[in-house]
């Protein structure tokens, strides 16, 4: 399945810059978009809190209502739902898992949203009580009743489990033919990468052209969640993975108000720093000679 909105190899050398977007940190829609604007987000990454689901026709078209409220920013959607598998090996739970990700679908849908990330196996141990088949047949028929209803369903690697693993990640998206949430704070905490079988990038190279979406911040500790890097030198070589596939979709995963405006520092000294160079590359030696002489 191809969607224009996926990155390609072919666009690897693709001058435009990534969207930077935020999360919903707040209810208010005014208060989102102003802060958005005011610190030069071009986006929302809306996460959906499983406790507050619209849960009727009017409750949903007021949703909808409050969502065009983000006129020009694009949004895309987020379920971060603990233990609440499609793979689960009591299908009831998996049924009523799919019950839950279809209904978020539709009503994705009503907005003409095009990107919804769910997860495998959030939740501690949570992956115990998942059937490795039904996962994949599950997601596979998820994945194509998002297509139906024009939305790209992107799986997103954990920092444990299953999708912690880049082996099993990656038969993961084959199997089913998701698209990609590359999360470098969980790759950067996950064992997998830790204990230096893998690398950060192994979550992408298998399907570079699927990475449709990227979460950006340095680590993530328990207990305290995600965490903003402190300099450049912390995320340089994953943001350079993101840029080298041309992910273009970046979201700044970092709730607290101080440490996102300082990851937003820092991935902008990033891209001002990319693009000087890309100019100058582009500018050949010899012309560069010229220019100064």
């Amino acid at each position: 399945m191809d969607d224009p909105g996926w990155s390609s190899v072919a666009n690897m050398n693709n001058p435009m810059k990534p969207k930077l977007a935020l999360c919903n940190f707040w209810e208010d829609i005014t208060q989102i978009k102003a802060f958005a604007f005011r610190h030069g987000f071009s986006g929302i990454d809306w996460s959906f809190d499983l406790s507050c689901l619209p849960a009727t026709p009017l409750e949903e078209s007021k949703w909808v209502k409050k969502l065009s409220g983000f006129d020009s920013l694009e949004v895309r959607y987020h379920c971060p739902f603990y233990q609440i598998d499609l793979g689960h090996e009591d299908p009831r739970e998996a049924k009523a898992a799919e019950g839950i990700f279809q209904r978020i679908i539709r009503l994705v849908s009503k907005v003409d949203g095009k990107y919804l990330t769910i997860h495998i196996g959030l939740g501690p141990h949570s992956t115990e009580p998942l059937s490795w088949e039904a996962t994949i047949a599950n997601l596979a028929r998820l994945v194509q009743y998002g297509a139906r209803k024009g939305m790209t369903i992107c799986l997103e690697n954990l920092a444990s489990g299953w999708t912690s693993r880049p082996h099993l990640f990656e038969k993961l998206i084959r199997g089913s033919g998701a698209a990609v949430t590359f999360d470098m704070g969980h790759a950067h905490a996950c064992d997998s990468v830790r204990s230096h079988s893998y690398s950060a990038e192994d979550f992408v190279a298998p399907h570079a052209d699927r990475v449709a979406n990227a979460h950006v911040y340095h680590t993530e500790i328990c207990g305290i969640g995600h965490v903003a890097p402190e300099r450049l030198e912390d995320i340089q070589d994953r943001l350079a993975i993101l840029e080298d596939i041309a992910c273009m979709w970046w979201v700044l995963e970092v709730r607290e108000e101080k440490g996102l405006l300082q990851t937003k520092r820092i991935v902008d000294e990033y891209l001002t720093r990319s693009e000087s160079y890309d100019k100058s590359a582009r500018q050949g030696p010899l012309t560069r000679v010229r220019s100064h002489g």
